[in-house]
């Protein structure tokens, strides 16, 4: 009769054959990739520069040039011009919206325009698959004339079409290297992602997840009701939340509800974020509250 010992002994085998099995095949389908990203990748940046082209042809100016697309980072890109221009918030997301719909490598993104005079962010916004997280302050003002860039942030898309067909194909052997773990490690919970998405509001990052205020590379702790408050909040900026809703999706789950407490928590919020007087938690007579994001 086979010991416990050996058992173990042999699963191992199994298991670092699967483990090797599989990390060959992932080199190779990704070597068999890399000449289709790159063409994608190329195809990005000229999407790029007609975003430019359109954004001047908006303001007026049809002869100036739209410079070089810059590759600032490894899913971070700058379009920059010749000359200053003037846009309206409402055009710029439209067009940049319509002509990324045609990168197969978009999903979610950031745009920030910035005012390369005084090196300062005077737009932006964040794009989601997923409409209802799009963060659009301001719509519909134009910007003064200024010499402006336009840096776009792309979230990175990880696994594109052919891996995950190839990944399809290979479930059989991950079912496998499944049954091999689970029978021999425990399984552990899930991790509570509650807070997993940062936030822009305006120029400031707010991370939910590490529960911080980012601006200029200076950080602000928030508490865990602060927190839980302010991402309310940034799900719906500029749109008016009722108090009661408020007080029931942070303080019910404790068992009590106290009127006071939502006052003083939006008071401790309003100090955090007075450094930018574009960001304002304001009061709704009669209805509840609303953060305000103009830029």
């Amino acid at each position: 009769m086979l010991n416990s010992p050996n058992l173990l002994s042999g699963k191992g085998k199994y298991l670092a054959g699967a483990i090797l099995l599989l990390f060959i095949s992932v080199i190779c389908v990704a070597f068999s990739m890399t000449d289709s990203d790159d063409f994608d990748i190329s195809r990005r940046e000229v999407l790029l520069r007609r975003i430019g082209h359109e954004l001047l042809l908006q303001s007026g100016d049809s002869t100036s040039r739209v410079l070089p697309v810059k590759r600032i980072a490894e899913n971070e890109y700058q379009i920059s011009f010749e000359n200053e221009f003037t846009f309206q918030s409402n055009s710029l997301v439209n067009t940049i919206r319509r002509l990324l719909a045609n990168d197969p490598l978009t999903g979610d993104y950031v745009v920030n325009v910035l005012n390369r005079g005084n090196s300062s962010v005077a737009y932006g916004y964040a794009i989601s698959k997923n409409k209802k997280d799009d963060i659009v302050p301001c719509r519909g003002r134009r910007q003064p004339t200024a010499r402006y860039a336009v840096n776009i942030k792309f979230k990175p898309t990880g696994i594109n079409t052919a891996m995950s067909g190839y990944l399809l194909s290979s479930l059989p052997i991950l079912a496998f290297v499944g049954f091999i773990v689970s029978r021999s490690k425990p399984r552990k919970a899930l991790p509570n992602d509650q807070y997993t998405k940062t936030f822009f509001l305006g120029p400031v990052l707010f991370n939910a997840e590490e529960r911080q205020l980012i601006i200029n590379n200076n950080s602000i702790d928030l508490t865990g009701t602060e927190t839980r408050l302010l991402h309310i909040f940034a799900l719906s900026p500029n749109e008016t939340i009722e108090r009661s809703r408020l007080q029931k999706e942070i303080w019910e789950d404790e068992g009590v509800i106290v009127g006071r407490s939502l006052d003083m928590f939006i008071s401790k919020l309003r100090k955090k974020l007075e450094f930018d007087p574009n960001i304002n938690i304001v009061v709704i007579r009669g209805k509840g509250y609303k953060l305000e994001i103009c830029y």
